[in-house]
């Protein structure tokens, strides 16, 4: 597993792109794991932090923190945004996934978790906008570019 400051000295380009998509809206979509196995989506804030971490925060008592203290596997998407006719502004679409470690007080009770990762997916459009263009990374493979047309 890595930590974003790894993610982005490992893979620059890939976690420049990555970070653009997550912070081009406010509100990303995380998944969980109910007691059941089964999955959980609910909406999350991702933060960037100065000290090399990816943080996701949550309300107090909400399912999802449950959830995570239970088993701390996640998986978040950035914002949705829709790529427009000619996909000339839009930033793509980026998935991360790993486990939180650590859980912070955070302001009025609300829960913070840090992330360590084991994958990051950007899936966005090539220069010349005619085919969908994915990369990815994980610590053990490092990264892998496809190009769907």
């Amino acid at each position: 597993m890595a930590s974003w400051r790894e993610v982005e000295e490992a893979v620059p380009e890939l976690a420049a792109v990555v970070r653009t998509a997550f912070t081009a809206g406010r509100h990303a979509t995380m998944a969980t794991l109910r007691a059941s196995g089964a999955p959980r989506i609910s909406g999350t804030e991702v933060e960037f932090s100065d000290d090399g971490e990816l943080r996701i925060g949550s309300m107090p008592g909400a399912r999802k923190v449950q959830d995570l203290l239970r088993d701390p596997r996640v998986a978040l998407h950035s914002p949705t945004a829709d790529p427009g006719e000619d996909g000339s502004t839009w930033p793509g679409e980026a998935k991360v996934a790993g486990q939180v470690i650590g859980e912070a007080p955070g302001d009025d009770g609300a829960h913070v978790f840090r992330l360590d990762l084991t994958e990051v997916v950007w899936t966005g459009l090539t220069d010349d906008r005619t085919a969908l263009r994915i990369r990815s990374w994980h610590p053990d493979r490092g990264q892998e570019e496809h190009i769907r047309t």
